[in-house]
């Protein structure tokens, strides 16, 4: 049987190697994101290079009547989803509490937290049905350790990895694996929307560390999803080699060698 995979937020990063690296091995990709440029353009280089079938949906995970209504469009293209990787998620802003921009705090709320609710609910119940099948909820080392001026953004990180387990545990009857996978410092665009644009600032940020890159993130994907059928990885956090954890990194060029 053909499997199908639904990634969240696959126009860029981690979203755009997942999806790769699964076409790569023959799934059906059906891919969401807010660009219709960019879901166009995966569509074609996808289908292009490898033997898959590419569905793209162009939605905004906060919009819970869009999210709704892409759901049932793609539950009339596809009769299974074996996996959903939720992906979508950003940061924006980096200041201390009291000078928080409440936009910037609804930003990621409504996507890192409520945005992953949204999708969850409507392909959960289809899982349930099939009695079978793979949430991974794509979250941060920001969800275990809080650093400086990173407050709402490891907030909504931490409740992820909260739905992480609860998830697990509501689903357990009905033999649907639930995984967390934590990256730390990634080089995508994830800096550059956080900083809105600064991409001098962005590219400050992974000087000299040889960050994570999104197909490291793409393998653990790959690695966490092919497992024998009763064995499932709850939790994974991973980092770069000069990073310990969202407050302790060194410089490559520090490293003894």
């Amino acid at each position: 049987m053909n499997k199908t995979i639904l990634i969240t937020g696959a126009t860029s990063g981690f979203g755009k190697s997942i999806a790769e690296k699964f076409a790569q091995n023959g799934y059906t990709v059906c891919v969401t994101g807010r660009r219709t440029d960019r879901l166009a353009a995966i569509k074609s280089e996808l289908e292009g290079a490898y033997p898959c079938k590419v569905i793209t949906l162009e939605f905004d995970v906060r919009d819970k009547v869009a999210v709704k209504e892409a759901i049932d469009q793609l539950k009339t293209q596809v009769d299974h989803i074996d996996i959903l990787v939720n992906n979508a998620g950003l940061a924006s802003g980096l200041s201390s509490i009291e000078d928080g921009d409440t936009d910037d705090w609804d930003l990621m709320i409504d996507t890192n937290l409520k945005g992953l609710l949204y999708v969850t609910r409507q392909v959960a119940p289809v899982m349930t049905k099939q009695a079978y099948g793979h949430i991974i909820n794509i979250g941060s080392t920001a969800s275990k350790m809080v650093y400086k001026n990173g407050n709402v953004y490891c907030a909504t990180k931490f409740a992820v990895d909260a739905l992480n387990q609860a998830m697990r545990v509501d689903l357990l009857n009905y033999g649907i694996k639930v995984t967390g996978i934590n990256p730390g410092m990634a080089e995508t665009e994830f800096s550059l929307v956080r900083f809105k644009g600064d991409e001098e600032r962005a590219k400050n940020v992974y000087a000299e560390i040889n960050p994570i890159k999104p197909e490291d993130i793409a393998d653990i994907t790959w690695y966490c999803a092919n497992l024998p059928p009763h064995l499932c990885i709850n939790d994974l956090t991973v980092t770069c080699l000069t990073q310990a954890s969202s407050v302790y990194s060194i410089k490559e060029a520090d490293r003894i060698k």
